[in-house]
């Protein structure tokens, strides 16, 4: 090396380069050796969904094995080297929610013995997370015990959209990624041109979530439903909080299961004078009665994401599916880059 020159070298595998380009190349070693150790595999809770991040970040799903013996036990095994490689595991524990959960625990401990880097299970859809606190004596908080379930079996990190609570992220001792689904949805809905909005919480434990809501779809006013459960998937609605009279009234919820709550919302915004009303929510969970209420003609229509998948004997004219796959895409390619996923939502 002459270091007095004006040029100085280097032998790099018997090419004699300029520093400045053998620094270049050395730049890039690291992230092209980061984007090989990426690794996408799927449940087979919402195979679609996986197939469209996928594509997204340009890799192919990782070969799995998924069999059953004949007691019901599942059998997985990965069939790719994974030694060293950051996984991202996608499973919505959406219904069959008790298979769906296994399944996830036994791909996280299948990478885990595999020596997977990292492992991240990425919920679209956390299941168990109603049950987020004791309201009577002598339950079960499902949603902490989901919480240590995956940490056990032995994830690094967890991305989910939208929680029913935002208190389950302080139920994990790893990493914890939110992220949320009003983007597309507002998207979608700037595209229509709505006029004269309000924004509608269906009961007031969604308050802060249709105020974020409100606020991004230009500041439309606020209204928010006062509500009574009576029981688990039963709900009595009382009185609106807030003027809906002659306004597109848009109704925000984190999930849709029974479509009890929203159902009697929608009809009791009627009541009061909406002149349409529309439903949104990320997770279309769908339990019956929940298509015969949502069909019923109360709601101009009912828009909901992908993160739950949706067969097609449960769609109805009025129902639009969104996918949230590119904002997927765009949350496990930002992780792996150890940059910012706030930013995304801001």
């Amino acid at each position: 090396m002459n270091r007095g020159g004006k040029i100085a070298t280097n032998e790099l595998r018997g090419f004699v380069v300029t520093r400045s380009a053998t620094l270049a190349l050395q730049a890039t070693l690291p992230s092209i050796a980061d984007n090989n150790r990426l690794r996408l595999f799927s449940g087979s809770a919402n195979l679609s969904l996986s197939q469209e991040v996928a594509r997204y970040l340009g890799i192919d799903l990782g070969p799995m094995v998924r069999k059953r013996f004949a007691d019901g036990e599942l059998y997985i095994q990965i069939q790719e080297s994974i030694r060293g490689c950051d996984v991202y595991l996608i499973q919505p524990t959406c219904h069959p929610v008790n298979d769906h959960l296994m399944e996830l625990l036994i791909i996280i401990d299948a990478c885990r013995r595999a020596s997977a880097r990292q492992i991240t299970a990425v919920l679209p859809y956390y299941g168990y997370a109603r049950a987020d606190r004791k309201t009577a004596g002598r339950e079960s908080i499902t949603a902490k015990l989901v919480a240590n379930l995956i940490t056990q079996a032995g994830a690094n990190r967890v991305l989910a959209m939208d929680l029913h609570s935002a208190q389950i992220q302080g139920y994990f001792d790893i990493p914890f990624d939110h992220v949320y689904g009003s983007p597309v949805v507002l998207e979608y809905l700037a595209a229509k041109q709505l006029s004269d909005i309000v924004v509608v919480s269906p009961d007031v434990g969604g308050v802060a979530r249709a105020r974020a809501f409100a606020k991004k779809l230009n500041d439309a006013p606020l209204a928010i439903i006062d509500k009574r459960r009576q029981a688990h998937n039963v709900a009595e609605v009382f009185n609106v909080i807030g003027d809906v009279s002659g306004k597109t009234a848009v109704l925000v919820d984190d999930m849709i299961d029974t479509g009890g709550t929203i159902f009697e919302a929608a009809r009791l915004l009627r009541e009061q004078g909406a002149s349409k009303v529309y439903a949104c929510a990320t997770h279309a969970v769908f339990s019956p009665p929940a298509i015969a209420r949502l069909s019923s003609g109360l709601f101009e229509e009912v828009i909901v994401t992908n993160t739950i998948p949706i067969p097609e004997e449960s769609r109805f004219p009025q129902l639009t599916v969104l996918s949230v796959a590119n904002l997927f895409g765009e949350t496990i390619w930002r992780i792996h880059e150890d940059s910012s996923v706030s930013s995304m939502f801001r």
